[in-house]
């Protein structure tokens, strides 16, 4: 019964992935899934920067904790001495907690327990970080008083918690990339063979204007970006495609949880940028590696000095590659080689 429960819990919230869904209104509607199967009082879940697995934003279940807690909450989240932190877990390779489960010195003396959870009635926490592929896009807690989190609670939780990390993935992108002309994320959901199996309009659009250039090629687009997702070991795969236009057009895949090897891949689909295409001009204009590693620290608005501290190297020797860098991009400035590098036209 409970596998049950996780495959179609999984299946759920793979669906929710492809619908275009921000990370917060992803959220909301996964949390109403698991609450299906884990009854709570409050639940919170947290979207997380996986480069510095810091939290950067919050979905409350129905019932939100109230106001006067949320500070001390925040506090224990990044307080080193409270266990079972959402970064924590992050790390750890089952990435799922319940607080009974430390050694009983750290329960009775947890303050999230005896100042938080105590004070509104509740005895039980279960935490879970939504990890893929190494990394962590977001976490949960969960928590009532009564009856203790259940192993069978806690073995469904860590079944569905890579699927909500790949969702939450895909739902990133959707936040920060994935809208075009106000007519909503351009998103396709594509089988193991890169044949689609959903295609939103927007997408329709991208793929209408990338088959003038030949007719099919949004396909063989499509099924050479999925064999990649399904390749590499992040589970994502990214693919920079030159329009009919001449501009650049970004796709981007990842693998969705599954319960076989054959899992769909949501690909979305965005205009480049210049963040996109600074690789490849830096590339195409013959610069080293050492000259590529300091134009991007120039990029990013970093002094000789610090780079000098970044990359371990002298100031001379900084400038020494960037003169090599200048005569072969053909500027004579940091400024200039910004401008050449990131022009503001590489957008579509």
């Amino acid at each position: 019964m409970w596998e049950g429960r996780a495959r179609a819990a999984r299946r759920d919230i793979a669906a929710l992935a492809t619908s275009g869904l921000g990370v917060a209104k992803l959220h909301e509607a996964a949390i109403e899934v698991v609450e299906q199967v884990i009854g709570s009082d409050l639940t919170c879940w947290a979207a997380m920067d996986p480069g510095t697995l810091v939290i950067s934003s919050m979905t409350s279940g129905r019932e939100r904790i109230p106001s006067q807690y949320e500070p001390l909450l925040a506090e224990t989240e990044y307080a080193a001495n409270v266990p079972n932190s959402f970064a924590a877990l992050a790390q750890r390779p089952y990435p799922v907690a319940r607080l009974t489960d430390l050694p009983y010195r750290e329960v009775i003396g947890h303050r999230r327990l005896n100042e938080i959870w105590r004070p509104l009635g509740i005895d039980h926490e279960v935490r879970a970080a939504f990890t893929v592929d190494g990394d962590c896009w977001g976490a949960a807690g969960l928590v009532r008083g009564g009856m203790e989190f259940t192993d069978r609670e806690v073995e469904f939780l860590g079944s569905v918690s890579p699927a909500i990390g790949a969702a939450t993935r895909v739902a990133v992108r959707t936040d920060a990339h994935g809208y075009r002309g106000g007519v909503g994320p351009s998103i396709v959901v594509t089988g193991p063979g890169g044949e689609p199996r959903a295609v939103t309009p927007a997408a329709r659009t991208w793929q209408d204007e990338l088959n003038e250039i030949a007719p099919g090629r949004f396909d063989v687009l499509l099924r050479a970006v999925v064999t990649g997702t399904q390749a590499a070991a992040s589970g994502t795969f990214e693919a920079r495609i030159q329009t009919a236009t001449g501009g650049w057009v970004v796709l981007q895949g990842s693998r969705l949880i599954s319960d076989d090897d054959q899992s769909e891949v949501v690909v979305t689909i965005e205009p480049a940028s210049g963040n996109h295409l600074v690789g490849m001009l830096l590339a195409a204009y013959g610069l080293t590696t050492r000259e590529r590693e300091i134009c991007l620290e120039v990029i990013s608005g970093h002094t000789t000095a610090e780079i000098a501290d970044r990359l371990s190297i002298s100031p001379h020797t900084i400038q020494d590659h960037l003169k090599s860098a200048f005569a072969k991009v053909g500027v004579r400035s940091r400024g200039e080689l910004v401008a050449t590098l990131r022009p503001d036209d590489l957008t579509l």
